[in-house]
Formats: C-alpha cells, structure tokens, sequence
C-alpha cells in the first residue's frame, strides 16, 4: 500500500529538520515546506520541497494536494492562522501540531505569554475541524542552551544568567522530533495531548554545571539581575518573549519542574539528558576556529 507524503512545516527548523530525518528513516515520503529555493540545498535528496508561506494560505495548496499528514510548527503572525487551518482540514487527514505546555498547572508555564495565547487558538482551530489530531507541547529545550550559554563558553568566560536557582527539566529536540514523527505516521495517538520534558529538574545553575562535566572543563556561573538580562536582550528578543522568560524564571525558583513520562511512553526508550545531549553536540560549545 502506498503511503502518503507527510508534509513537514518549519522543515529547516530544529525540530522540523530532525523530524525529516524520523519520517525517512521509517520510510515515510516527506513534503518539505519552506519560504526559499535555496532551503532544499540543506534538506535530503528525496525530499519533496514546496515553497510556500503560512501567511499566504492559498500558497500552501501544492504542498497540501495528495498529503497525508502535516507537521505544523507556527511561524507566522496570527492573522492567518484560521484559514491555514481551514486548508489543512480541505486536504489531508491528520495534524501533529507543535505547541507549548501552557495548560501544564506549573507556575513556570502559566506567565503571561502572547506566544500561549496563539497556540491555544490554533488549538481551538483545529479542533473545530474535526481532523485527526495530536498536540506535542515541549518544556524547555536542550538546545536553548546553545543562544544562551554557548557563546560565554566558547569564549571561556563565566556564564552570567538570571535566576540560576530556577528549575527546568530540559528536553532534547531529538526526543521531541521523534515523537512527533511516530505521531505523524503510527495509529493510536490521534487526540493525543503530550507535554514532553527531560528526565530531570536542574537549576539553570546545575545545568551550566552538566554542560561543563559533559565538556570535561569549568564553567563558572554567576547570578545576573533581570535588569541587566533586559537590557542585554534589547535589540535580540522582543519584550513580552523577555518579561515572559524572566517571569517564568521567576515563578520556577524553589520548585522542581514539571516532569512527564511521555516521551518514554510512546517512544519506548527513556528521554536524553542534558548531559547526553551535550556530548552529542560538543562541537558547539568549543572555541570556534
């Protein structure tokens, strides 16, 4: 029997890319949906490109003809997120959407947060579609640490944070980008609502530390004020994404994380921890040549 194509959005992203890789690896055909020609240069040979643009809905259409499944990840503005969902639901069968745990009753997921507010609308959207769907909403990921941390490491200077007694359970994007591919192409998980975390709660301090064991150097760590944090992410980050981090940090201070077993439970395998997904991606975190 023939599979359908999975079309992949945000494919060049770092759980997009790595769900390509899922999805071939289980012999699945791949869409790939991307804003430029020049993205399908960094993507397998066998995948299908489509360019297309979550803002122009109607662009999506050729990707869409024939799918199977999509792998939502919401790039875009708002305002077009209704009829987006709208095309989804005209041409294929089943949707795996990438959100966040903003539902999770954990004080470090339920600041004011306006990309929270987007999500649960898609949420809202797809459901009155009626398509087969799964929600994945990973915690913290592994890979922050690389805009966080790695250029102080690389440099070998101490890392300066906010908040380095806030707990966070980090998770691997390879964990995420796994579960999300056997979501896509496996039965049994259509209305499936997954919060996916790492297997375990460590400070921002604690986990500076794991990265430094995994390097074999040291790393010392030293406490920022959210001020300072806030003006040395003006320019970088929007506001509401600042005050919002700084808030949850805040709000995580003296509690461990929140913590599931999801990722073991569909996968079969138990999460990677920090320290593992360190190893894996050391380069990153050395001094550059």
């Amino acid at each position: 029997m023939k599979i359908p194509p999975v079309l992949v959005t945000g494919a060049t992203g770092r759980i997009g890319r790595v769900v390509i890789d899922q999805l071939l690896n289980a012999g699945v055909p791949v869409r790939a949906l991307t804003h430029r020609s020049e993205a399908a240069a960094t993507l397998p040979a066998e995948v299908e490109v489509f360019i297309g643009d979550l803002t122009v809905p109607e662009s999506l259409d050729p990707a869409l003809n024939g799918a199977g499944a999509v792998f939502l990840v919401w790039t875009a503005p708002p305002q077009t997120a209704a009829a987006v969902v709208e095309r989804l639901a005209a041409h294929v069968r089943r949707v795996v959407f990438l959100s966040s745990p903003h539902q999770t009753p954990h004080p470090f997921f339920q600041q004011p947060n306006p990309m929270a507010v987007l999500h649960a609308d898609i949420e809202r959207l797809i459901a009155a579609t009626g398509l087969e769907s799964t929600i994945i909403r990973p915690g913290m990921l592994a890979s922050n640490s690389l805009a966080w941390w790695a250029p102080a490491i690389r440099a070998g200077e101490v890392v300066r944070w906010p908040y380095g007694a806030a707990e966070t359970a980090p998770v691997d994007d390879r964990d995420v980008a796994a579960v999300a591919a056997r979501t896509l192409h496996q039965d049994g998980y259509v209305g499936g609502d997954y919060v996916l975390t790492g297997p375990e709660s460590l400070t921002q301090a604690a986990q500076v530390d794991v990265i430094a064991d995994a390097l074999g150097c040291r790393i010392a760590f030293e406490e920022m004020t959210p001020d300072e944090f806030r003006s040395l992410s003006k320019g970088t980050a929007p506001s509401s994404v600042v005050d919002m981090l700084l808030a949850a940090w805040r709000a995580a201070v003296g509690r461990p994380a929140y913590i599931t077993t999801a990722v073991a439970d569909i996968l079969g395998t138990a999460p990677r921890t920090l320290h593992q997904w360190t190893a894996d991606h050391a380069t990153a975190f050395t001094k550059s040549s």
